[in-house]
């Protein structure tokens, strides 16, 4: 019965995944994550306190009943008995199949669920949206604890850590789909009056220091264009502002939380940030949909501060940490 049990879960998770890879459902890789954890735990229990003291006791049996055999033998004057029972007791010892990919995998599995809900959670850039800070194909870490202690699944903060600054590169949960991971950069907190008019970034009235660095070519359209370095809060960062491409921002639906903060005109967007939210921009302005669209991020949908670029398969001088 449990193999049969063991093997229809399995067969769930096939088809779960299968679909997710198939892109016919959104996955949640942290709910996943959590019931392979307490699915395992319950196998790992049972096998700690039911299914190996059931094997133990059968061995002992088997050994007590050769004993016996023996000593039975030996009264008749029968000393040399053929049989080994120590195959035989090798094999009431051994772990079924459905406990050693269960229950064997549950240390491993839940040391892999702590360090992603605690510690850092692997992440990969799907798009151009922080070109040139980050590329398409950039495999990045992301410190899960920077900002405080969440409970994983929930993302609920239980205890605080570092506060958000402007500047930070943050991965957090889109707010229109909060089943999928966003990444972009803080550039005004709760409080601030952020303005970006004209292709210019404001903070309380003042602009943010610019300075210009050469061209950089563009990927998605074969062409070159103007890349800066910006200041927010303590360092620089590189962003990519193309001028030829300057457009209208308004009047957008007012139709995202807190929309009555904001003032949409053709030149661009001026906000005022809420408590506990944050505006946040892809670093390259002209291709990133971002808070200027869609409204402020809430701070329980921060999943962390990314900090480090671990693997780009297609440019390995890409590994390093980034500001």
């Amino acid at each position: 019965m449990m193999s049969s049990l063991t093997g229809a879960l399995y067969g769930v998770l096939v088809v779960y995944l299968g679909g997710w890879f198939a892109g016919a459902w959104n996955g949640n890789f942290s709910l996943l994550l959590f019931i392979l954890t307490t699915v395992t735990l319950a196998y790992w229990l049972a096998e700690r306190f039911h299914f190996r003291p059931a094997r133990a006791a059968a061995a002992a049996n088997l050994e007590r009943q050769d004993a016996a055999r023996r000593a039975e033998l030996a009264k008749l004057g029968i000393d040399k008995v053929d049989g080994d029972v120590h195959e035989a007791r090798q094999k009431l010892l051994m772990q079924p199949w459905w406990l050693d990919w269960t229950a064997g995998l549950f240390p491993v599995i839940l040391i892999v669920f702590l360090l992603r809900s605690f510690l850092f959670e692997p992440f990969k850039i799907p798009s151009g949206s922080m070109v040139p800070t980050l590329m398409v194909g950039d495999l990045i870490l992301v410190k899960k604890y920077h900002y405080g202690i969440r409970l994983p699944v929930i993302n609920k903060k239980v205890a605080d850590n570092n506060p958000v600054q402007r500047g930070d590169v943050v991965v957090f949960r889109y707010p229109p789909e909060p089943w999928v991971d966003y990444i972009k950069r803080v550039v005004a907190v709760p409080g601030d009056e952020v303005a970006y008019l004209n292709q210019k970034l404001a903070i309380n009235g003042q602009p943010v220091p610019t300075v210009a660095k050469g061209e950089q070519l563009d990927d998605e359209t074969i062409t070159y264009a103007p890349v800066f370095t910006e200041k927010l809060g303590e360092a620089e960062h590189l962003i990519r502002v193309d001028p030829r491409r300057l457009g209208g921002y308004g009047p957008f639906p007012k139709s995202f939380p807190h929309a009555d903060h904001c003032r949409y005109v053709p030149e661009g967007v001026t906000c005022k940030v809420p408590p506990g939210h944050y505006f946040v921009m892809g670093d390259n302005r002209d291709n990133s949909m971002d808070s200027r669209f869609w409204g402020f991020v809430p701070d329980q949908n921060l999943v962390g501060k990314a900090f480090f670029v671990w693997m780009n398969f297609g440019n390995l001088s890409r590994i390093g940490a980034f500001k």
